[in-house]
């Protein structure tokens, strides 16, 4: 298990159990000490359990950014109730870290498998990750992130693309 990964899984599993928050790591890998925008994801037998991130760093470091989204994506995110204790032996993980979003011209600048994206229309901003099953076009993709927000088809938006790096 890759040492981000074990992160979110241990911040999870210790704030679940024990309420507990733990800290970053003494010796932190290198991945761990950027500042960037990071998305921890659950699964529970494949299917979407929870997911959370920050589209730019909110934190000092990548391992603190992990911690934060790792207990948010556990017990905030709004369409899923809080993880249980007894959730947790079958849980999966996986690390998202982005790349800083350019803004693009047009959707003919995207591609669902390799770029995530942002639309955004006045401050609401929706955010969807490259490469997610059943997420095959531009369209579903711009649709999708477009409805996370609020906004409706034919309002002016602005179009950001972002690669990121996926750790499991």
């Amino acid at each position: 298990m890759h040492p981000l990964v074990k992160l979110a899984k241990d911040t999870v599993e210790q704030y679940i159990q024990n309420k507990k928050i733990i800290g970053p790591p003494a010796d932190p890998v290198p991945e761990m000490t950027a500042k960037t925008g990071v998305f921890v994801s659950l699964k529970k037998k494949g299917e979407l359990r929870g997911c959370i991130g920050t589209f730019h760093s909110t934190t000092e470091n990548i391992a603190t950014e992990i911690i934060q989204n790792a207990i948010s994506a556990s017990t905030q995110d709004p369409r899923f109730p809080p993880v249980t204790k007894s959730e947790l032996p079958v849980l999966e993980y996986s690390v998202d870290v982005l790349t800083e979003p350019e803004k693009i011209k047009s959707k003919k600048e995207l591609n669902p498998r390799k770029y995530g994206v942002i639309v955004k229309s006045g401050d609401r901003k929706g955010l969807l990750l490259p490469d997610l099953e059943g997420v095959d076009t531009v369209d579903e993709q711009v649709s999708i992130a477009s409805m996370k927000a609020g906004i409706y088809v034919g309002e002016d938006i602005e179009l950001y693309r972002f690669e990121v790096k996926r750790y499991k």
